[in-house]
């Protein structure tokens, strides 16, 4: 893979990151515990698909124009896309029966805990990336993602400081999703190959101001880390989990059936 193709090919895991995890808040739309919460996931989700929106036009250019951001989003293969698998996971633990078990806002809250405090460390060094565009996407993303930080934060010591009932179910979506932020840390080729280029540092730099950040918040939230995994999971190679697909065609489906459509 040249230095081009390696460029674009972590332009596009910054896209698609925020474009599944933007379709997995939008799915609580209407369907919020409370009404601020539901407008409150509606606006994190929008921001997450203003994020991406950038982020895929900004690849177009970089892959010489030839694709529009609809088509990185709406007519690429599940294997085509890049992003982490805890961001395509469905808003229930590991014991729910169904793709259409009921929700659980624990997950969703710390998912989004998980996943935004990697991205304020991401998105804050990147605004000095010798990628001028990119840079000047993660100085508008910083401010989005500095509000679902504190949102999610919030949530989450809200629940492991309350009931028993939310602290249970913070603790269990913790245990159950904590295992795949691995992922998050591992290097590889594409990667170590924009750090070199001065493009984006490696997230494995993060990982030890994104710990404190999680450590503190579960201390306050009275809860507890579970032990690490060897496991890594392989969303950002394109291998994901058989929730993926699901996501895919519930989030392309009225595209690919009128393809060059608009309205």
């Amino acid at each position: 893979m040249t230095h081009a193709h390696q460029h674009l090919a972590y332009v596009l895991r910054l896209a698609d990151n925020a474009l599944i995890l933007g379709q997995r808040n939008a799915e609580w739309c209407s369907h919020g515990p409370a009404l601020e919460e539901d407008i409150a996931l509606a606006n994190i989700s929008l921001d997450l698909i203003g994020q991406a929106r950038l982020l895929y036009t900004h690849a177009a250019t970089l892959d010489g124009n030839k694709k529009t951001e609809d088509d990185y989003a709406y007519f690429r293969t599940e294997r085509e896309f890049a992003n982490y698998t805890i961001a395509e996971l469905p808003h229930f633990g590991p014991l729910a029966g169904t793709t259409r078990a009921e929700r659980d806002y624990a997950v969703t809250i710390v998912r989004n805990f998980l996943y935004s405090a990697l991205m304020i460390e991401v998105w804050s060094a990147l605004q000095a990336s010798s990628d001028a565009q990119l840079a000047a996407i993660a100085s508008k993303s910083i401010k989005e993602t500095s509000y679902h930080l504190h949102h999610a934060r919030d949530w989450l010591v809200r629940f492991g400081d309350g009931t028993q009932e939310s602290h249970r179910r913070a603790q269990a979506a913790l245990d159950y999703l904590m295992p795949y932020t691995r992922e998050f840390f591992v290097t590889d080729a594409v990667e170590q190959a924009v750090a070199d280029a001065g493009i984006a540092p490696l997230a494995s730099e993060f990982e030890a101001a994104w710990r404190e950040e999680v450590q503190a918040a579960l201390e306050e939230a009275t809860l507890e880390a579970p032990e690490d995994v060897k496991h890594v999971t392989t969303g950002k190679h394109g291998e994901h989990s058989e929730h993926m697909g699901y996501l895919l065609a519930e989030m392309q489906s009225l595209a690919r059936q009128h393809p060059g459509a608009s309205w």
